[in-house]
C-alpha cells in the first residue's frame, strides 16, 4: 500500500486516509513505469531465465542498465541475485533487491516552526509546479506555508508561483524582477517569524549545475537563510526529471555538493523509459526519493514508496 502524506510528514495515518486517492496513484505509477517495465519483461519470465546460463545474466544487465538503474546499481543488484538460492521467481526477487537499494522511506524534515525547504534544479524539471503541489498537500494537513520567490530572474516565475500560492491557500513572498533571490528567502523567512507560520517553501532559479557562477549564487541563498535561521533550511529537495536519465544522477551528485541535498522529487515518470534513475540516486548518492510525481494533476505528486515502485518497475 502506497505511504501517505501523513507518513511523509512524520505524522500517525488516519485509519482509511484517502485510500481510492492511492490505489488511483498507484495504478497511474504502473502505467507510468510501462516503459521502463517493458525494457526488463524478456528477462523477468523465470521460465525464460537460467541462473546457470551466463548470456542470461549479461541479457539482464543490459535491460538494468537500458532502464537506466547505472552500473553501479545493477552490478550490485546481479550480486545479490546471483548469491540467491532460489530464482524460480526471477521477478520477485529482482523487487525485493530493487526496495532494498532504494532504502528506508525518507520524510520532509518540517517539525520546527518555521521550518524551511529549499527547492533547488535545473530549469524545466517541474520544479515550480512541485512547489505548488507540496503547498496544497501542507495545507490540507493543516500547515499554515509561504513561498517565496527566488526565482527573481526569469519572467514568469513570480507570477507562477505566485498563481500557485493562491490556489493552494498559500501566503507569498516575492521581488522586483531581478532582485536579489537571497534577501527573498530572508524576508519570507522573516515574514513567517513574525506570523507565526509552519513552513517557507524557496522557489530558486533553475540553473545547469555546469554553470559554477550560477551555483555559486545558490551557495548564497542558502548561505543567508542558515544565518537568518538557525538549522535551517531544515530540508533541501532536489526536483529532477526521470527523463534525463543518468543526467539526473550527475545533477543530483553536483547539486548535493554545492548545497546539501537531503532529499529528491522524481517528475515526468509518465514520459520516461529511464525509471530506474531512482535506483541509482538511492544506492549511489545514498540520497531518499521523497516525493514522485507521474502528471499533471494535484493528486499526481504521492510521497515515495520504494515496494510499490520497485514492484511497478519489475511486474507492473
Amino acid at each position: 500500500m502506497s505511504r501517505s502524506w501523513a507518513e511523509l510528514l512524520g505524522e500517525e495515518s488516519p485509519a482509511g486516509e484517502a485510500e481510492a486517492e492511492r490505489d488511483s496513484f498507484l495504478g497511474r505509477l504502473r502505467s507510468s513505469l510501462g516503459r521502463s517495465r517493458r525494457a526488463l519483461a524478456e528477462q523477468l519470465a523465470a521460465a525464460a531465465f537460467d541462473p546457470a546460463d551466463e548470456e542470461a545474466w549479461e541479457r539482464l544487465e543490459e535491460a538494468l542498465i537500458f532502464a537506466d538503474l547505472g552500473v553501479r546499481a545493477t552490478a550490485e543488484l546481479v550480486g545479490r541475485l546471483e548469491a540467491r538460492a532460489d530464482l524460480t521467481e526471477l521477478g520477485e526477487a529482482l523487487a525485493e533487491e530493487i526496495e532494498a537499494l532504494l532504502g528506508k522511506p525518507g520524510r520532509l524534515a518540517l517539525t520546527e516552526r518555521p521550518s524551511v525547504l529549499l527547492v533547488v534544479g535545473v530549469n524545466g524539471t517541474g520544479k515550480t509546479t512541485t512547489i505548488g503541489k507540496l503547498a496544497h498537500r501542507l495545507r490540507e494537513h493543516d500547515r499554515s506555508v509561504i513561498l517565496a520567490a527566488a526565482d527573481t530572474f526569469r519572467a514568469a516565475a513570480e507570477e507562477q508561483l505566485e498563481i500557485w500560492a493562491r490556489r493552494a491557500g498559500a501566503e507569498f513572498v516575492g521581488s522586483a524582477r531581478g532582485g536579489d533571490p537571497a534577501a527573498v528567502a530572508y524576508d519570507a523567512i522573516e515574514a513567517a517569524q513574525a506570523r507565526g507560520r509552519d513552513v517557507v517553501v524557496v522557489d530558486t532559479a533553475g540553473r545547469l549545475h555546469t554553470q559554477a557562477n550560477l551555483m555559486e549564487e545558490l551557495v548564497k541563498v542558502r548561505r543567508v537563510i542558515a544565518q537568518k535561521l538557525d538549522g535551517a533550511p531544515h530540508e533541501t529537495l532536489l526536483v529532477v526529471d526521470a527523463t534525463t536519465g543518468q543526467n539526473g544522477l550527475q545533477q543530483a551528485r553536483l547539486f548535493g555538493q554545492a548545497v546539501g541535498v537531503t532529499g529528491v522529487a522524481l517528475t515526468k515518470l509518465d514520459g520516461s523509459a529511464k525509471g530506474g534513475i531512482a535506483v541509482a540516486i538511492a544506492y549511489e548518492l545514498g540520497l531518499p526519493v521523497k516525493l514522485v510525481g507521474v502528471g499533471e494533476r494535484l493528486e499526481d505528486l504521492r510521497p515515495f514508496d520504494a515496494r510499490d515502485f520497485a514492484r511497478a518497475l519489475v511486474s507492473g
